[in-house]
């Protein structure tokens, strides 16, 4: 299933479910398409478990849904009830749906406790980290299923962490870059000569940041680079892309009066990165126009994925030796966080897992707008060359 492909059946299972849902006729069908339709399991109907049987003081009870593979409990709970509320059980207690499945899970052998607790009502999706006690759950609500299929993984399989789906994410998007390499290398009169491969590098480089600033909001508008290409045809988009690049260098208040709205529509880009009006840009053809169009921008979102990872894949796609002239060199994640995390990024997530914890709200968003605050007046240079990022790392490992 395609990324666009799986979006698509998210939106149908949210129509299909919007307002409505059952505990006791609902919930078997709710979860099978879930997993099947949306998450593209295979033969969910043999991985889920539902009405598990456990035994709590010599009565037996029912656990909603369980999926062994993964080592998930799910209470499932009849539309908009409050997950957070407690109710009167059977046994005379009051129990939020938590604390209920919490029980169960109490009472499992120890070989099938759960790694997970899901607590459901059809509208919301609460996701309790068994390796977090204390910590607040994750909530998703059904209307947003479309954006936040990633946090469903780990009901696929213990292992995958969001970490594994930025990383199938970034290698998508790394593909997408090579074939658009590949294309537009065909293009240039002499693919030879080292400024034609430094100038393919270099627009390889702006057309994934316009990809990505547009699915990201950067662009204040999806689709916006998306509908601007879609204007023109093959013979007239070399044109368009360079009046698009000197648009982006261009401060709003130093652009023509008289441009079109379309292009002012787009922000100025700092930095520098579409500084150089005298990149080599070659004409572009019917395959490129429509990689570009439908392949890296209707069917990808580029939103999803990480910087970290995708450095990798992207700087495999260009030329090495252009690489290393131009300075274009990838620490890898692992051994960027061998020296970030001892630094500061440990400190910084302990002091929001404190705030997290804090059960007070109106103290909670008090001390999340000043951590808020603190970040953004964090400061950092990056001065580490690769030879000495190689020694620290050496050292630490």
């Amino acid at each position: 299933m395609t990324n666009a492909e799986q979006r698509e059946a998210a939106r149908r299972f949210i129509n299909t479910w919007r307002g409505k849902g059952y505990e006791k006729g609902d919930t078997q069908r709710f979860w099978i398409a879930l997993l099947s339709n949306v998450l593209d399991m295979e033969h969910a109907e043999d991985k889920i478990q539902f009405e598990k049987e456990v035994m709590i003081e010599g009565q037996t009870k029912f656990i909603d849904a369980y999926v062994p593979e993964t080592k998930v409990l799910i209470e499932q709970k009849s539309i908009n009830k409050d997950l957070d509320k407690p109710t009167l059980q059977s046994g005379g207690a009051q129990m939020t749906p938590y604390q209920q499945a919490k029980n169960y899970a109490n009472n499992l052998p120890v070989d099938e406790a759960p790694r997970w607790i899901v607590t459901c009502n059809f509208n919301e999706f609460h996701i309790h980290d068994m390796n977090k006690p204390g910590a607040a759950p994750e909530i998703i609500r059904l209307e947003n299923l479309q954006t936040e299929l990633y946090r469903f993984s780990f009901l696929m399989n213990e292992k995958v962490k969001t970490a594994s789906k930025e990383m199938e994410i970034s290698i998508q998007a790394g593909n997408i870059v090579g074939e658009l390499y590949d294309e537009f290398l065909k293009q240039y009169n002499d693919p030879t000569k080292d400024e034609s491969l430094k100038s393919l590098n270099a627009l390889c480089v702006r057309l994934v940041f316009c990809l990505y600033a547009e699915d990201a909001g950067i662009f204040g508008r999806r689709s916006l680079f998306h509908d601007y290409l879609l204007r023109f045809e093959v013979r007239d988009l070399r044109r368009a892309l360079i009046e698009l690049f000197k648009v982006l260098d261009t401060r709003v208040e130093d652009r023509d009066p008289y441009l079109d709205e379309e292009l002012n529509a787009f922000p100025y880009v700092n930095g520098g990165l579409f500084t150089d009006e005298n990149m080599e840009i070659p004409n572009l053809t019917e395959n490129i126009r429509e990689l570009i169009l439908k392949k890296a921008s209707e069917d990808f979102d580029w939103s999803e994925i990480s910087p970290t990872i995708f450095g990798a894949v992207f700087e495999s796609t260009l030329n090495p030796e252009t690489r290393r002239e131009g300075g274009m060199h990838y620490t890898s994640i692992e051994n960027i966080h061998k020296v970030i995390d001892p630094l500061f990024l440990n400190e910084l997530k302990e002091e929001l897992d404190g705030i997290k914890n804090t059960s007070v709200l109106k103290t909670k968003k008090g001390e999340l707008e000043q951590y808020q605050e603190k970040l953004a007046g964090l400061r950092f240079l990056d001065i580490i060359v690769p030879r000495l990022i190689q020694r620290i790392c050496a050292k630490a490992a």
